[in-house]
């Protein structure tokens, strides 16, 4: 026997291989054996549960009568979410085994070249459809309420979600289409609004000169961050642009002569309609329009400002990213080698997305100064950064329409679920989501990264598609 057929003869043999060569499917387990993996699954997903709840949801913190520290056991609590976790791992497994059974894999029919994904297709009707409830939401608030001054909390919920939305929004330029992973966003943040604050307080300066201003100035900072990081990238890039954006915040504390220090800086001028204000007096807003005058106007006001801010943003991401500059940041946030390799210059890339992103962050400050009348330190600290980098990577990095959902649901989540009488009955009438905010978004992290890691919506459609004949031509990217 030769060579050749002792070696065709023995992988013939070979456990899973059938005769001929071929590989042979192996056999799905049996019932009783999913059935204990999946209770397997399930107990050690519990007993994690159990080992992070420990120190957090066992013990509740209170000050005593005689300013002493009581700690108080919540037992019931704790099995409570044990129990949560342990069926809810037992349900997906359960769920998931169903759908392989009733969907056995096939060999996917490719698409045709030069068509639009189906998943562009329903992220480009969904925006469309956001956008159309964004801009009905204050009318449709008043309608369900029976008026705008009891929708007032939900309009100014509204005005946070968009709020956070645009600085999404301008930090999805940075990491979801150029790749740079930065961790001090929020300093840009910071410097739009310290400079609206400080141009109005000192100089009297207007806000629709000031927002341009802001801009501007945060783009500047944006350049400056971005000189020292070229070289940078993963976690060195983060951990520079960390410090970067604590060193923000420390200059804000100590430069008193100028900032203010930790009391921070107040009674901002509010905003105006283009110079009409909105009071009482006869150059007022409802007495120039001849309208009653209602406090509300403002805070409609307000709400359409950062929606059009917000849309800006938007719009302007997806002209840039159909762009040459667009093109070049993809590239970069593919492969940084291949992209030098191409004669793309870097540098430039790089900058311009730290600049454009920073801007955008710039007027999202401005905005936020406006409409608190307050700034001070300890609004910028670390925490908003995190906030903003998990709606960029719960939503879809370069995805629009994923970060408007992620937007949405992390923001006003915790809100919506405090109305929620269901869970006060279950964990009791103290219950406040608010105070398990960061535990729900470590949560929502780990179950991204185990379901989706790359997001809700990671559909990336091409900035350049060929059409019939083979000939490369720009199509529309549908940049959601």
């Amino acid at each position: 026997m030769t060579n050749l057929a002792r070696a065709t003869t023995a992988a013939a043999d070979r456990p899973g291989t059938a005769r001929g060569g071929a590989r042979a499917v192996p056999q799905a387990p049996s019932p009783q054996g999913a059935m204990a993996a999946a209770l397997k699954d399930a107990a050690l997903a519990a007993l994690v549960m159990l080992g992070l709840s420990f120190p957090i949801l066992l013990l509740r913190s209170d000050v005593g009568s005689n300013n002493e520290l009581v700690l108080t056991p919540r037992v019931p609590l704790v099995v409570a979410a044990c129990a949560i976790v342990f069926f809810g791992r037992l349900a997906i497994a359960f769920v998931r085994g169903a759908w392989r059974r009733s969907h056995p894999r096939r060999m996917a029919a490719a698409s045709p070249v030069g068509t639009r994904p189906v998943v562009g297709r329903v992220a480009g009707l969904l925006g469309y459809a956001l956008t159309g409830a964004a801009i009905a939401f204050p009318f449709l608030a008043a309608y369900a309420l029976g008026g705008l001054t009891p929708a007032r909390y939900w309009i100014d919920l509204a005005i946070l979600v968009l709020t956070y939305l645009m600085l999404g929004w301008g930090l999805n330029i940075v990491v979801g289409l150029a790749g740079l992973l930065d961790l001090g966003y929020v300093a840009f943040y910071a410097v739009g609004a310290y400079s609206y604050a400080l141009l109005s307080t000192t100089f009297g300066v207007s806000f629709w000169i000031c927002l341009p201003v802001a801009g501007i100035m945060a783009a500047f900072f944006g350049i400056l961050l971005g000189f020292p990081v070229l070289r940078l990238r993963g976690d060195y890039l983060a951990i520079v642009t960390l410090a970067f954006g604590e060193i923000i915040r420390l200059v804000l504390i100590n430069w008193v002569s100028l900032t203010n220090g930790s009391a921070g800086i107040s009674s901002i001028p509010r905003v105006s309609f283009f110079g009409i204000p909105f009071t009482r007096e006869d150059d007022g807003f409802a007495a120039t329009f001849g309208l009653a005058f209602d406090p509300m106007q403002r805070i409609i006001f307000l709400y359409y400002l950062i929606l059009v801010l917000a849309l800006v943003t938007n719009a302007v991401t997806l002209r840039l990213r159909r762009l040459p500059i667009g093109r070049a940041w993809e590239a970069l946030r593919e492969d940084e080698i291949a992209c030098r390799a191409l004669g793309i210059n870097t540098r430039n890339t790089k900058l311009t997305a730290f600049a454009i992103g920073a801007m955008f962050g710039g007027f999202a400050g401005s905005f936020f100064a406006v409409r608190q009348g307050f700034v001070s330190p300890e609004s910028f600290n670390f925490m908003e950064s995190a906030i903003i980098l998990s709606i960029v990577v719960l939503g879809g990095m370069g995805s629009q329409v994923g970060v408007a959902i992620a937007a949405v649901a992390m923001v006003a989540g915790p809100e919506l679920l405090r109305r929620l009488e269901i869970l006060q009955v279950v964990f009791g009438e103290h219950f406040d989501p608010n105070q398990y905010r960061l535990l729900l978004f470590g949560l929502a992290m780990a179950a991204m990264m185990v379901w989706r890691p790359r997001g809700l919506i990671s559909q990336r459609t091409p900035s350049v598609l060929l059409h019939g004949g083979g000939s490369p031509a720009a199509a529309p990217a549908e940049a959601r």
